[in-house]
């Protein structure tokens, strides 16, 4: 029944329209309220632009578990310089306020970006558009990293985000990405799973590309020989993501030799 809903929606151009209801829908939802160490709890609609739900007890494990599997994959000593690419509102950024170096978040929803920067003051804020550039220069970050991004994007805006991440990033910086992997072919149908088992990428409602109802599946052919061009692949640790259950995680190395 909800995919034929989802499907009538999308026929008359309402899906948009009709996803924003539902998340105001869930911030609505009754939930106990959290005493929280740190930074404040995010509003309610915010939180569910990122996570899909307001449940503040997973917003914050899940944020906590996600810079933990950071820092077990890269040397965060070796990480002066970092971006957050599609922050949010703050999911993962709030646990970099300890950092001695520079942390930058980056996101396209201006709301999000307005609540970090009121705070999360350690963090340099920028927001972004659904495709490049940023506003950073070439070569100036030893860490970017990006959760639960590429899993929602286009092939197009995959490949040109990319490009534009392999730009700021230094030569032997590197690009740590979550993707869904072979953990989520039972969502797929037979024609899909064919196309994912040939190695190629999946993508769900593109016409929505940057919103939760855009889904990309990324067979780890695809990784290698074209999400990873530019780029020397360190890790692929399917269902690795901790704080983004069972996505794969992506460490993926600049080479010296690539060109911005």
């Amino acid at each position: 029944m909800k995919r034929r809903v989802l499907m009538l929606f999308r026929r008359f151009g309402l899906v948009g329209p009709a996803f924003r209801t539902y998340e105001r829908a869930v911030a609505l939802r009754p939930s106990r309220i959290r005493t929280v160490d740190g930074p404040p709890l995010p509003p309610r609609r915010l939180m569910v632009r990122v996570a899909g739900t307001a449940d503040a007890d997973w917003f914050l494990r899940g944020g906590r578990a996600a810079y933990d599997a950071i820092a077990a994959h890269i040397s965060l000593d070796d990480a002066n310089d970092v971006l957050d690419f599609g922050c949010g509102c703050g999911r993962v950024l709030r646990y970099w306020g300890a950092h001695d170096g520079t942390i930058t978040g980056t996101d396209r929803d201006a709301d999000a970006i307005a609540w970090c920067r009121g705070n999360l003051a350690f963090a340099r804020l920028l927001r972004n558009g659904l495709e490049p550039p940023l506003d950073l220069p070439d070569e100036g970050l030893d860490l970017v990293y990006a959760l639960s991004v590429f899993t929602h994007l286009t092939a197009g805006l995959q490949t040109a985000w990319r490009d534009e991440l392999r730009r700021v990033v230094r030569p032997g910086g590197r690009l740590l990405l979550t993707v869904h992997g072979r953990s989520y072919l039972p969502r797929l149908s037979g024609e899909e799973r064919a196309s994912f088992d040939a190695g190629e990428l999946v993508v769900r409602w593109g016409e929505l590309p940057g919103s939760n109802l855009c889904s990309a599946y990324h067979p780890e052919r695809y990784v290698r020989e074209t999400l990873a061009d530019g780029f020397e692949v360190e890790t692929l640790e399917p269902e690795g993501a901790i704080g983004n259950p069972t996505q794969d995680l992506i460490v993926l190395r600049r080479t010296v030799s690539a060109s911005a």
